[in-house]
């Protein structure tokens, strides 16, 4: 991470230097390269872009303009980023019939918010990982166990001592009996996980599985980080999965109607997929500071789907409320889809 840093820190320093010992080099006093024929395909030019190619007709030549196109390819940040994600967060059945009937240039395309949302989700977990479910996590959980088989410990005496005391009297010891042996179990699973090493998965027994999955559980088996990590990178990589797992479960809320093709339910599912990445990432930062309030989330997704649902397709309440409901369920069924997906590919690869 230093060596990282160190080395952004030289490539601005070098670019600093570089502009102090040349600083117009080919340039005009305001920045702009003054010609009279497009740079890029040699053709007249008569306005601010070229007739033939729609390139610039004055090209840039600053620090600034360089990034500034910088920020712009890797974030698009420009008026349309703006209108874009208030809408998509508000209003995001206009956002998609707007994009849907053809209004685009306001806004980002699908495609493009899709990729920046991966970029931002991952990013922000990447960051806030470590704090949420690092060592400490492991350390917490222990002291939780070790504090409850305390209290089962205690409960147990109690229990011992009443029984004891029935059986003195020469009364039923039925009810007693049952506590004890609920409390017992649950003693002995606690002290199992209490002992082991959190940081690692359970054991499994892999006998039932059939013989040509053999050697990727193996593989499985022998390097737990390994595989983790391969999910997590291949999560990233493959996030566009996502968009065509999706795309069949919308089309089964409107199987009849013709009036919706397949390329509608596509600018549906990733605006969609969009916006509960975003969430997923101010969930994440909010997470941070209290759990409590970032677990707030997950009311979100169904009232956003409502909304969606409504001003795409223009069905009625009732059928937003129902086909909200069965986005939901279709929801957890992709995303169990797209995590066997990754673990299939982590394990064959």
């Amino acid at each position: 991470m230093v060596g990282n840093i160190e080395a952004i820190g030289d490539a601005v320093t070098g670019s600093v230097l570089g502009r102090a010992i040349e600083p117009s080099a080919g340039e005009a006093p305001d920045g702009h390269t003054q010609e009279t024929n497009c740079l890029n395909c040699g053709a007249s030019l008569t306005g601010p872009y070229c007739s033939a190619c729609g390139q610039h007709a004055h090209v840039h030549r600053t620090l600034t303009a360089f990034f500034h196109d910088l920020l712009h390819g890797v974030f698009h940040l420009e008026g349309k980023i703006w209108r874009t994600l208030p809408t998509l967060v508000w209003h995001p059945g206009d956002l998609t019939r707007r994009y849907i009937d053809g209004q685009r240039a306001r806004y980002v395309s699908p495609i493009a918010l899709f990729l920046f949302c991966v970029f931002a989700m991952f990013a922000v977990m990447g960051m806030a990982g470590e704090s949420m479910f690092g060592s400490n996590a492991d350390v917490e959980a222990r002291k939780g166990m070790v504090s409850d088989l305390q209290k089962d410990a205690i409960k147990i005496a109690q229990l011992e001592k009443e029984r004891a005391v029935l059986v003195k009297a020469g009364a039923s010891t039925a009810n007693v009996d049952e506590k004890l042996s609920d409390l017992r179990t649950e003693t002995a699973a606690l002290s199992t996980l209490k002992d082991h090493n959190l940081a690692k998965p359970l054991a499994f027994d892999w006998s039932g599985m059939p013989g040509w999955l053999g050697p990727a559980v193996q593989k499985a088996k022998n390097n737990p980080e390994l595989l983790l990590y391969k999910i997590k990178s291949n999560a990233y990589k493959f996030s566009w999965a996502l968009i065509p797992i999706s795309v069949p479960f919308v089309w089964l809320l409107f199987p009849f109607n013709r009036r919706f093709r397949l390329y509608d339910h596509t600018v549906f599912v990733t605006y969609s997929l969009c916006f509960m990445m975003l969430l997923a990432a101010a969930a994440t930062l909010v997470g941070l500071v209290s759990r409590a309030v970032g677990s707030l989330a997950w009311f979100v997704p169904p009232i956003h789907m409502y909304r969606q649902l409504r001003g795409t397709y223009g069905v009625g309440k009732w059928g937003a409320v129902w086909r909200a409901a069965a986005l939901a369920i279709f929801a957890f069924i992709a995303i169990g889809l797209f995590s066997a997906l990754l673990v299939g590919i982590g394990a064959f690869d």
